[in-house]
């Protein structure tokens, strides 16, 4: 069993890297050209993988990028077949990874919250 997962890592891990290439220098589609693949999940039997990706795009243009990567979704999944020699390439399904958005805003909540502090705190006030 261990074995067998660490394989679906490096799978997982060697789709990504393939994909984030074919992105950068195989797809032309101007919607997806600031997309950054973040992770990938293998299903065990490899038969389906689900792609974190972000993209500098705005939340207004994000159904563009979506759009985008599901007009190349067979192109991509083609060339993954072509560039991995896997038994089974996998269906691919493209997942917006909220997390680095998330993170950026809890990064601003607590700056302002710090900021604040020090407003509220002055530092030369007797305590």
């Amino acid at each position: 069993m261990p074995k067998n997962f660490s394989r679906t890592l490096r799978i997982a891990d060697q789709i990504q890297r393939e994909l984030a290439d074919l992105l950068q220098h195989e797809i032309k589609d101007p919607r997806v050209g600031h997309v950054t693949i973040t992770a990938v999940e293998v299903a065990r039997d490899y038969s389906f993988a689900k792609v974190f990706y972000t993209t500098l795009a705005n939340s207004n243009d994000r159904f563009l990028v979506e759009n985008g990567l599901e007009h190349a979704k067979g192109f991509l999944r083609s060339n993954l077949s072509h560039r991995m020699k896997l038994r089974v390439t996998p269906q691919l399904q493209f997942v917006y990874d909220e997390s680095i958005e998330r993170g950026a805003h809890l990064s601003k909540l607590i700056e302002d919250a710090i900021a604040q502090d020090k407003l509220t705190h002055h530092p030369d006030s007797d305590h």
